[in-house]
């Protein structure tokens, strides 16, 4: 009798160390303010972590499942790794390997996140980070003048933050280049014709990715993100080839 009330009672302390998916976000929210169930079940799709399943099909973590969440977030977060890569970490870890080392992270302005042929990763269009510049601010780090911003802005290449005013690393990137392009002589009515080019290929994107927004699925929005991501840095990779070839035409 003892034995199958020891029995019965490690039984359940296994069950109380199962947590539902909402417990899960408790504990990641914190450092993941971003965190959502949906985006859970989409890591859990690309088989990322791997969830107990009650007969009734309810998910139950355990604590390794949250801490391999914590790794995929961080991941993604502080080195925008793709999560092909952060697979295949998980997978040399679950082997007993250490994953490769991964470059320190030290505070300064996020970099945007390159492939190694130096063209943008799907990693960069997933990067969000809360850096927020005042008008000051990102004229003195981008090295531009007020009026160069105002025109800037003038052509819609920068706009900033709806309801705070404050600019993010993508408008501290855009200023930045067009500081470097106008020592070339390129002023931003020259760079209107690039921001038109970018809306027609943010068109298309849209476009393919729809059917997969109005997708009932609950992970749909996550698997639409992810593929935006991908299809975005397939576009720019093409984009930037063409021109390279187009120049060496002669």
């Amino acid at each position: 009798m003892s034995r199958d009330v020891s029995a019965a009672s490690g039984a359940s302390s296994a069950a109380r160390a199962r947590m539902n998916i909402g417990q899960v976000l408790d504990q990641l929210r914190p450092d993941f303010p971003g965190i959502t169930i949906p985006k859970i079940r989409f890591l859990e799709d690309k088989g990322l972590i791997k969830p107990e399943r009650t007969p009734a099909g309810y998910r139950k973590f355990s604590h390794d499942d949250v801490e391999r969440l914590r790794y995929v977030l961080r991941m993604q977060r502080d080195h925008y790794l793709p999560l092909k890569v952060i697979g295949e970490h998980l997978d040399a870890i679950d082997r007993g390997l250490e994953p490769p080392p991964i470059d320190p992270v030290v505070p300064t302005v996020p970099r945007v996140a390159l492939a190694a042929d130096g063209l943008p990763s799907p990693a960069s269009f997933t990067r969000r980070d809360h850096v927020r510049l005042s008008r000051r601010e990102l004229v003195k780090i981008a090295g531009i003048t007020e009026d160069l911003l105002a025109e800037l802005e003038q052509f819609g290449l920068i706009t900033p933050r709806a309801g705070t005013g404050h600019y993010d690393t993508d408008a501290l990137v855009i200023a930045q280049t067009a500081r470097e392009l106008a020592d070339f002589g390129f002023e931003p009515r020259h760079l209107r014709a690039f921001k038109t080019a970018a809306d027609r290929e943010v068109g298309l994107v849209e476009q393919v990715v729809a059917p997969q927004k109005r997708g009932r699925d609950a992970a749909a929005k996550a698997r639409a993100e992810e593929t935006v991501s991908e299809i975005a840095a397939l576009s720019v990779r093409l984009h930037a080839t063409l021109v390279k070839t187009g120049l060496r035409s002669p």
